[in-house]
């Protein structure tokens, strides 16, 4: 469900205590500093901890693409997905022991992986709620949800620039 408008305002204080290792609100922002466009990219077991991150990083200020937000009823799913992933700067690539492996969430974290490899400015950041990363990320320094919700929040959002 799209969040209303006031009840991420409102619930300022919330979110603070969700990620309270110094998280950046939107009010909080220096005159100059862009917002970064972040695409959530989940499986639908993990749908609960990727709608509480996404919250976290709207109201960190940022533009946030997650599917439960953007995509209605009698919408294209490949067409509102494409247009997401086409104006993203970041893929956070949230697993858990469900692993990344199903047909969406592969979709979208590699076609994000493509573009990073061809240097279109796009970068994934692993979110780990639990598992294990696919291998060819295996590499890549994640934020761990799963130990720590608060520091992984602070970390994930010092990774968004």
């Amino acid at each position: 469900m799209l969040p209303q408008a006031g009840s991420i305002v409102g619930n300022h204080m919330s979110l603070v205590n969700q990620c309270s290792s110094r998280v950046f609100l939107a009010h909080d922002r220096r005159p100059g500093m862009e917002m970064a466009n972040v695409f959530i990219s989940h499986r639908k077991v993990d749908v609960s901890q990727a709608e509480r991150l996404a919250e976290v990083v709207s109201a960190a200020g940022h533009q946030v693409w997650f599917d439960e937000w953007e995509i209605g009823i009698g919408d294209s799913i490949v067409d509102r997905i494409t247009t997401g992933l086409e104006g993203t700067s970041y893929l956070v690539l949230c697993y858990s022991a469900a692993g990344v492996m199903s047909p969406w969430i592969s979709r979208e974290w590699m076609s994000a992986l493509h573009r990073q490899l061809d240097g279109c400015g796009v970068r994934i950041l692993p979110v780990r709620f639990g598992g294990s990363a696919p291998a060819i990320l295996a590499d890549l320094r994640y934020a761990d949800l799963s130990q720590d919700w608060d520091t992984g929040c602070a970390q994930l959002l010092r990774a968004i620039r």
